[in-house]
């Protein structure tokens, strides 16, 4: 094998009888082809044997580190004999910082030490070392102390000069209310010319006072400044110095396709802005490698290995899809012109089923939503439960849609045919008095009966449409969950969700601090299969013209 192949893995596996695909993976929704699984296998044999690098994934209590998982990523290529083989990425840094023979190189890589990344955190580290000796240094911290208390006494002072000064005011009116009524004209004009004195005078002593304490506020501002102005320009130099950085480093990652053109993070992504990581995936690396070496993408696949992060939802051993906010845009130039298979959701919209009415009156629908129906048009899909209802009766007048399910789930939605309707049935949404209860089928057993889930939740603003779990930023997310019963390693379950938050359900079961176990079918936080185990099969809210209390309940189809 030539040195420039040395990430060139021949399969140890028989593969003979494995018909190659007639496409390249679609990266950002798939299941691996069964030469990427075999490549994924050995990927996977290789990691729990290795010696080659240091990482704790979190799979062994005994390791050192903070455990962290790892995205890895295998690329099925043809080279020029038409011999098959696989490379193998991770993405981003082991945590000792070292590329391993095994894994191709990153598309720049800023751990070398002679590289100007390197040069340059170093020199911001001087920088940083500096501000911190100014921040730490006593005569600065006592400084600070002896202006903020400086500070404090001065307002404290003019505000008791200005009480004193009121009261003298007060004082004055009522000299002069009695002196109305005892002195003659004459002797009250002298009175008069003696209180406006008075008052000038207070006046002249406060702006005295005003002028002798901003002089001793001058004094130590510009003693204390000697070391602040210091720290502004050093952090200053510092911004921009990181700014002029990250600004090279873009500049650096340049990405090829099939044809050798080459285009960098700027050119990728306009004038949008570039999200951290981007290009340190596993899916670039592996593209980049292949086209810079003439080898030809045949299947890919990326998995998690070691322990989820408490925020995201990864499974060990799981596979998952590009990401879509650092991924998308640079594997559309890389990916130019490869033919790729259909994305699988855009093929189950060519035949999507037919929406069922189960209850209609003169102010409401009741319908059992089908699986992979969006609830309302999207910025691509324009076929939803709105826009199909919309057609059939046309001369609906205000919002038909009250409350919505995920695109993959099924079951109870309720419309509304007026404005009226729409905002009293709203309401009851709003002040949670709708009851409703989900049915799915989760991929494991699940040892408690009963409980409930406090997680709250936020969009991954690097891979929508996934939700994360966010203390920080979330909006608060409660749903309670009760065991129906438990057969073939699965649980069936009913949820009773409190909140009504994107993606609540299938999040709540897959987190490792909820349920720690995926609905079945679940394609963003577990495994794909035909379809996503979750429906809405109950649901009862105050009809908004009799008042009466109305229930519907739909079983699910699995």
């Amino acid at each position: 094998m030539s040195q420039n192949l040395l990430h060139f893995h021949s399969f140890k596996s028989d593969i003979s009888k494995v018909d190659r695909p007639k496409k390249f993976t679609f990266p950002f929704y798939y299941e691996p082809h069964n030469l990427a699984r075999i490549a994924t296998n050995e990927l996977q044999e290789y990691l729990k044997l290795q010696t080659d690098f240091k990482h704790n994934f979190g799979l062994n209590s005994n390791e050192d580190g903070l455990p962290i998982g790892k995205m890895f990523g295998v690329l099925v290529v043809e080279n020029g004999k038409q011999e098959l083989g696989y490379l193998a990425a991770f993405s981003g840094k082991l945590s000792d910082e070292s590329l391993p023979q095994k894994f191709v190189p990153p598309i720049f890589n800023i751990l070398d030490k002679e590289g100007f990344y390197k040069k340059g955190e170093r020199e911001q580290h001087q920088l940083s070392l500096k501000i911190s000796e100014i921040e730490n240094n006593i005569d600065y911290h006592n400084k600070y102390k002896l202006l903020n208390d400086k500070i404090a006494f001065v307002e404290k002072d003019l505000k008791s000069q200005r009480d004193k000064m009121k009261l003298a005011k007060k004082d004055r009116r009522s000299r002069k209310t009695n002196a109305l009524k005892e002195l003659n004209k004459e002797e009250l004009e002298l009175f008069n010319e003696k209180l406006k004195q008075e008052s000038l005078n207070d006046q002249f002593l406060y702006r005295e006072l005003v002028e002798y304490r901003n002089e001793e506020l001058l004094k130590l501002k510009n003693d204390f400044n000697v070391y602040e102005d210091q720290l502004k320009e050093l952090k200053s130099k510092r911004k921009n110095k990181s700014i002029k950085l990250q600004q090279k480093i873009f500049d650096q990652y340049q990405f090829l396709n099939q044809y050798k053109e080459k285009k960098d993070l700027h050119e990728i992504f306009h004038d949008q802005v570039i999200p951290g990581g981007a290009g340190e995936c596993s899916a670039p690396k592996l593209l980049q490698y292949a086209f810079a070496h003439q080898l030809k993408p045949i299947a890919m696949a990326e998995f998690w290995w070691g322990k989820s992060p408490d925020s995201e939802i990864r499974k060990h051993k799981y596979f998952y899809p590009a990401c879509r906010g650092r991924c998308k845009p640079i594997l559309k130039h890389m990916l130019q012109d490869i033919e790729m298979d259909e994305n699988p959701i855009t093929q189950q919209l060519i035949q999507p089923e037919k929406i069922k009415i189960i209850y209609e009156d003169e102010a409401i629908f009741i319908i059992n939503k089908p699986i992979e129906l969006l609830s309302v048009p999207g910025k691509t899909i324009s076929d939803s439960v709105q826009t199909r209802m919309g057609n059939l009766y046309p001369n609906l007048q205000g919002p038909l849609i009250i409350h919505r399910l995920d695109m993959s789930t099924s079951g109870i939605m309720i419309l509304a045919k007026n404005k009226e309707v729409h905002k009293a049935i709203q309401s009851q949404f709003i002040k949670r008095e709708v009851k409703k209860r989900y049915v799915a089928l989760l991929d494991g057993i699940i040892e408690e009966n009963e409980g409930e889930i406090n997680l709250p939740l936020r969009v991954d603003l690097t891979d929508r449409p996934r939700q994360m779990v966010c203390n920080k930023f979330g909006k608060n997310a409660l749903t309670k969950w009760k065991v129906i019963n438990k057969i073939n390693n699965k649980t069936r379950i009913h949820f009773f969700p409190k909140t009504g938050r994107t993606h609540q359900l299938r999040v709540h079961a897959s987190h490792p601090l909820g349920l720690n176990t995926a609905i079945v079918g679940d394609d963003l936080y577990g495994k794909v299969e035909n379809r996503l185990h979750l429906h809405a099969e109950y649901i009862s809210f105050k009809h908004p013209l009799t008042k009466k209390e109305i229930s519907f309940e739909v079983q699910a189809d699995f």
